[in-house]
C-alpha cells in the first residue's frame, strides 16, 4: 500500500482535485442517502472508509459528524489539513474495528482496491457492522461485465507548478485490472517524470449480489456512469455502479 501516488506524491491532489471539485459528486450521495434516512447534521454520523485526501469530507462534514479511515499517510496527511474538524485514522476497510456504529457507512472511491472477493467480502462485511440499525452503506463499484478499457489525462497548476497525470486502465486477469499512472511534474520549468501500477479488483453483478445478500441488504443501484467523463479521452467509456443498502 506504498503507492507513491498516495504518500509523497499526495500533495498532487491539492492541484488535480481540490475539494471543491467533489461538491456536485457529494451532493449526489446526499440526496440518495435522503431518499432513504433523515439527516441531521448535528447527530448524524459516517464512517468514511478508504477516504483518501478528504476531498468527498469537505462536503459530507456539512450534513455529517464524519470518521475517516484510510491507509496511506500521505492522504491522512491532507486529509487532516483540510478538515482539521474530523478524526482521522489510519487503518485497513477490511479489518479496522472503532467499537463504534454509524448512521452512514460509505465507501465512494476505493472499494476496487480489493484484488480478491474474499477481500471483498471482508471490507462489505466489516462496514456492516458498523453500521447502526436502520443505517445506509453506500458504495460506488465497478461492474466486471461493464468495464472497458480506458485512458483518462488529467492537468492543472497552481502558481509554478504544473502537473499533468496520464492514466491507463488495462484488463489483466478475469477479476483484475491495472491501472498505470504517469505523472509529470514540472515546477519553476523543471520536469520530474513518475509513474507506478496499481492493481485493482473488478467483481461480477452476481458477485455483488451475493455478497449484499449475505449480510442481509436490500440494495438499490443507481448509474454513475458520468463521474469522470471530463478526464475520459478517445470517445471511452467509465460505468459505474451506486450501490445504497440497507437492512432487511
Amino acid at each position: 500500500m506504498g503507492w507513491m501516488a498516495y504518500n509523497e506524491l499526495a500533495w498532487m491532489d491539492d492541484i488535480l482535485a481540490p475539494p471543491e471539485t467533489y461538491a456536485e459528486e457529494v451532493q449526489l450521495y446526499i440526496d440518495a442517502i435522503r431518499e432513504r434516512m433523515p439527516i441531521q447534521s448535528s447527530t448524524s454520523t459516517m464512517l468514511h472508509l478508504g477516504c483518501g485526501a478528504g476531498g468527498h469530507d469537505f462536503h459530507f462534514k456539512k450534513f455529517f459528524s464524519v470518521t475517516g479511515v484510510d491507509l496511506s499517510d500521505g492522504m491522512l496527511d491532507l486529509a487532516k489539513e483540510r478538515n482539521p474538524e474530523i478524526s482521522y485514522i489510519k487503518g485497513d476497510m477490511r479489518t479496522v474495528d472503532l467499537n463504534n456504529k454509524f448512521d452512514v457507512v460509505a465507501i465512494p472511491d476505493s472499494i476496487m482496491y480489493m484484488t480478491t472477493f474474499q477481500d471483498l467480502q471482508k471490507a462489505i462485511k466489516n462496514a456492516v457492522s458498523h453500521l447502526k440499525p436502520g443505517g445506509v452503506l453506500l458504495v460506488v463499484a465497478h461492474l466486471k461485465e461493464d468495464f472497458r478499457e480506458n485512458n483518462f489525462a488529467y492537468s492543472a497548476e497552481k502558481g509554478d507548478v504544473h502537473v499533468t497525470v496520464f492514466e491507463n486502465n488495462h484488463i489483466v486477469s478475469d477479476n483484475t485490472y491495472e491501472a498505470t499512472f504517469v505523472c509529470l511534474i514540472r515546477d519553476h520549468g523543471k520536469l520530474d517524470v513518475y509513474h507506478e501500477v496499481h492493481t485493482l479488483g473488478l467483481f461480477s453483478s452476481v458477485q455483488w449480489k451475493s455478497v449484499f445478500e449475505k449480510c442481509r441488504l436490500k440494495i438499490d443501484e443507481m448509474n454513475m456512469d458520468h463521474l469522470y467523463d471530463q478526464h475520459l479521452l478517445e470517445k471511452g467509456a467509465y460505468k459505474l455502479k451506486l450501490f445504497l443498502g440497507t437492512g432487511v
